[in-house]
């Protein structure tokens, strides 16, 4: 009886063992997979526009009109996608979802590269809304894997490898237009997404359990949605990403039109817009780990709060710049105001909600995201037409401090009171 107690308790201290390194694991492939696939994506935004414009319309829309639909059409089809395929993640596998995004995405790359008007270009992009949503089910994988009072280090990682594709992949992609043409940077980017799928593929072996109890059929994906709203926390949560989102994006469309007023020689406009994202980038990729962890150790909500404020009062003073390295300084302090803000909010999900329902959590916050994306170009422009671009930092700032305030006002003061607990180690 001794000897079979003694062989239990060496096989539960194995599996135990198997299980960590099994979630570090799939973390670090995750966290590349992530890396290469954001550099794929953010290789092609740069040149979106005059691709566009290198196309022509086949049915008379002006260039202004397909460039900006470019952008918005494949947020809104993913708002519309994201829940779905989230709900689908936590019946059939994470992992199965993160390896539809990336070889769908692939597969509308490749197509893109041989298009020959900016009506075709639009509606390729709207199907990659739709198949795509790789950041939602990489979250969804990873949260559905880590321990739970490690998922502030995790999404940390997670944004470090977004972060730094993004930083790199605009220049890279430029490169590759500029020597190569706009086809090639598209076949690049194919190759990139292939790469990473493979490497999920292979690498990643999913803990993954069916939750039996899940409603099923159209009903009881919505009633799921509901179960998932209704709990502490998350709505709040939800209307955080929404605002952070939207203050992120609002600027977006103003930005180069700003840095150029600010310029005595307007031949280096490019230059110095290219050096405030990369900035912000760099200086968000570099804050989010560090916060990530942070927020495992003092709590997630107080890091929201402490960020939302930073960033909004970066913003503001962006309003009065009469030089343009001063934007760019600014424009790196906000950098590390979101690095904290984007890592935590997806660590506090995982912590509100129950072990198995990561894909509609993720799916749905996916699509808010996109909802924010889709409106924020068109209310920065807004902004800009009808105040001063000057504005738009103005209200960017407000909308950070809103979130502040809600988050002050209605998240709750422990998140790891909600968890419910799980199959998952909590070490």
């Amino acid at each position: 009886m001794f000897q079979s107690l003694k062989s239990g308790m060496e096989f539960n201290i194995l599996n135990f063992h198997r299980i960590q390194s099994g979630w570090k694991k799939t973390l670090f492939i995750v966290f590349f997979a992530q890396f290469i696939t954001a550099l794929g994506f953010s290789s092609i935004f740069p040149f979106l526009p005059l691709y566009v414009e290198s196309l022509g319309s086949k049915y008379g829309f002006s260039i202004e009109f397909l460039a900006g639909m470019v952008f918005s059409f494949q947020a809104f089809m993913m708002m519309i996608a994201a829940p779905i395929w989230g709900s689908l993640a936590d019946r059939f596998g994470r992992k199965l979802m993160v390896e539809r995004s990336l070889f769908g995405s692939a597969i509308a790359l490749f197509l893109m590269a041989f298009v020959h008007s900016g009506e075709a270009l639009v509606l390729l992009r709207g199907l990659q809304g739709l198949i795509s949503g790789t950041m939602a089910a990489a979250n969804a994988l990873v949260a559905a894997e880590v321990p739970r009072k490690r998922t502030g280090y995790a999404m940390g990682l997670l944004q470090v490898g977004f972060g730094g594709g993004i930083a790199l992949g605009p220049f890279i992609g430029g490169v590759i237009a500029d020597w190569y043409g706009y086809s090639s940077a598209f076949l690049v980017t194919t190759v990139l997404l292939l790469i990473a799928g493979f490497i999920v593929l292979f690498g990643v072996k999913e803990n993954f359990q069916e939750q039996n109890e899940l409603p099923r059929g159209k009903e009881g994906v919505i009633k799921e949605w509901g179960t998932i709203l209704r709990t502490s926390g998350v709505w709040v949560t939800y209307g955080l990403r929404f605002l952070t989102s939207l203050g992120r994006m609002i600027i977006v469309p103003v930005v180069p039109l700003f840095v150029l007023t600010l310029l005595p020689d307007p031949g280096s406009v490019n230059t110095v817009t290219g050096a405030m994202m990369g900035v912000s980038y760099l200086t968000m990729t570099l804050s989010s780990m560090y916060f990530g962890r942070l927020g495992d150790k003092v709590g997630h909500r107080t890091i929201v709060i402490a960020c939302a404020i930073a960033a909004g009062l970066f913003y503001i003073p962006q309003s009065f710049v009469n030089q343009a390295w001063q934007i760019v300084v600014l424009q790196g302090f906000v950098g590390i105001a979101v690095g904290g803000i984007m890592p935590t909010m997806s660590a506090l999900l995982a912590q509100y909600t129950s072990a198995g329902e990561e894909g509609a959590v993720y799916g749905l916050d996916n699509s808010i995201n996109s909802a924010a994306r889709s409106i924020a170009p068109l209310l920065g422009a807004g902004i800009a037409s009808f105040f001063t671009m000057r504005a738009t930092f103005t209200v960017t700032g407000a909308v950070f401090l809103l979130a502040a305030v809600l988050a002050i006002a209605y998240l709750p003061s422990s998140a790891f009171e909600k968890v419910v607990p799980s199959h998952k180690p909590t070490s």
